[in-house]
């Protein structure tokens, strides 16, 4: 059964108008603006798409790494994630599956602070990977596109 026949809330809704890319994006009690960037044709009022998604998997790093820390008492003092989206050939990606054309590809940088022991901190990188939306990104996804019905296009 769809979201739409349970009349299920969305988790996110986002809306904008035609005469620009910016965009309102309501997260449950939360509100944030998307835009692109001035060079793109944007206002730049706010993070373009390719950065909340960078911060999506960012913060779940953060979170998850941070969580396991607390839990087993380990000597983590601060977790700094930086991130980079790229598009690369994918002939140039040696442990990639596809090997023709071009691939997405987000390099992951992870700075763990803290009197951590060498099996410590391999343990919090392991764990790293291991993060919802990681797993999310790197696993089969499958989007269903449809029409909003009349009585939810408000």
């Amino acid at each position: 059964m769809s979201a739409q026949q349970t009349n299920k809330t969305p988790d996110v809704v986002v809306r904008g108008g035609s005469d620009s890319f910016k965009q309102q994006i309501a997260a449950d009690k939360h509100r944030l603006i998307a835009d692109e960037p001035v060079n793109a044709g944007g206002d730049d009022g706010g993070p373009d798409p390719y950065h909340y998604l960078l911060a999506s998997l960012g913060v779940c790093t953060s979170m998850t790494v941070g969580l396991y820390a607390r839990r087993h008492q380990l000597p983590l003092e601060n977790i700094t994630i930086s991130l980079w989206h790229s598009r690369i050939h994918a002939s140039d990606c040696e442990e990639c599956e596809t090997r023709e054309g071009m691939l997405d590809r987000i390099d992951l940088e992870i700075e763990l602070t803290g009197s951590l022991n060498d099996a410590q901190h391999a343990k919090l990188m392991e764990l790293a990977a291991k993060c919802p939306v990681h797993r999310t990104l790197t696993s089969e996804i499958n989007i269903r596109l449809r029409q909003a019905s009349k009585a939810s296009a408000s």
